[in-house]
């Protein structure tokens, strides 16, 4: 390969919606991207390839014996550098916290190939929440040649651990100029095959008007068993005791957080299961759709707060610790755990005072301005050129 090839490695649902970007920028100023697939969430993943329209060039055959980190991060490690013995590429970008970036950075020093950290910084300073997360990044962090950050705060926590300051760039989040491609710039990407009102979704419409939409995601490591629990009969709880209420909560594939929420769910009445939609990971335009009209969101994911953000509904961030205090502090998303009692106050709390609501809603997007993918591109083509 060339020195200007650039070899993406992305693998689950977040990564590919916030390195196509990336991606596109690449392709459209004469470098040469390549996306090589490391393989975590299969069934979630081929539908974002596709959205995107975009193919990996190179996918790795992942046959997990085992749930357990080390087993995944020892297969990750093997292959990735047996990829990139045979690829030869020019450069190695990874996205965030998972495993399989964590690994590729490793391989990637391994073969003395530049490493670029796109979201870079990002910390909530507990070594187990987010886990392994945040020890992933900072393993990362010791490795980058470049450091993509996407915030002031992400620099700063970056200059504090001795980056070199040269090697740090701020450029924003990704997952802005996913959204503004995503709603604006690429009209083919609408194309929704499963939209309101599709198979999943049957009867959805029809409530919306009258209702608060409810949109919710659970699925993290640590918030598996008794979190998940709490989440989900408080949820239930919310359900029950509002009519007005609508909820619709794409359950992640992981079978312990499908048997917890199934479980929780299953006898609902006929007239209240009418108002939750639990459904399995949703296209890319419909969760933006779904987003959009939310009243409210209640999550555990980084990518779910983000894009909420974007689209300026509110967020209640159902963690114990949080990587991106940035949200917190601008206003648009609150910190509030997974308590049962925590959860029923901040919803009652918005239900009531529509001044509390509207100042959510109003908060500035702490994530950039959509064009964080041009940036990393000027830096990558001075960098490779250089």
């Amino acid at each position: 390969m060339s020195d200007k090839t650039i070899l993406l490695c992305m693998g689950t649902r977040p990564e590919i919606i916030k390195m196509a970007p990336v991606y596109y920028a690449l392709k459209q100023n004469g470098l040469e991207p390549l996306l090589l697939h490391t393989g975590q969430h299969e069934d979630m993943a081929d539908p974002m390839y596709r959205f995107f329209n975009i193919l990996p060039d190179f996918s790795l055959p992942l046959e997990r014996r085992s749930d357990a980190l080390h087993h995944l991060s020892a297969m990750l490690l093997e292959k990735l550098g047996a990829a990139f013995e045979s690829i030869k590429p020019g450069a190695v970008l990874v996205h965030g916290d998972t495993a399989s970036a964590a690994m590729a950075a490793l391989a990637a020093f391994y073969q003395r190939i530049p490493v670029g950290h796109v979201e870079a910084g990002l910390r909530s300073h507990n070594r187990y929440n987010p886990f392994p997360e945040e020890k992933n990044r900072e393993l990362i962090a010791r490795l980058a040649d470049w450091h993509f950050a996407p915030t002031q705060q992400a620099r700063q926590n970056l200059l504090r651990e001795n980056i070199d300051d040269s090697r740090i760039h701020l450029v924003g989040n990704t997952i802005v100029d996913a959204v503004r491609l995503a709603t604006s710039e690429f009209p083919q990407m609408a194309a929704d095959p499963d939209e309101l009102g599709g198979l999943q979704l049957r009867g959805l419409r029809d409530l919306l008007p009258d209702s608060r939409l409810l949109f919710i995601t659970a699925h993290r490591r640590e918030n598996l068993g008794r979190p998940l629990l709490s989440i989900s009969n408080t949820v239930r709880k919310i359900l029950m005791a509002d009519e007005k209420v609508v909820i619709v909560w794409p359950v992640h594939s992981n079978p312990k957080v499908r048997a917890t929420v199934d479980e929780v769910f299953a006898d609902l009445p006929e007239e209240v299961a009418a108002r939750i939609f639990l459904t399995r990971p949703l296209h890319y335009s419909t969760t933006l759709n779904l987003l959009k009209r939310a009243w409210l969101v209640l999550t555990d994911s980084g990518g779910i707060q983000e894009e909420a953000a974007c689209l300026h509904v509110p967020v209640l961030i159902l963690r114990e610790a949080t990587e991106r205090p940035e949200l917190v502090s601008s206003g648009g998303g609150r910190l509030i755990g997974t308590s049962g009692a925590a959860i029923l106050e901040a919803v009652g709390e918005l239900r009531d005072n529509p001044a509390a609501y509207q100042t959510m809603c109003d908060a500035i997007n702490p994530f950039g301005d959509g064009y964080a993918a041009d940036r990393i591109k000027d830096i990558l083509t001075r960098g490779m050129h250089g």
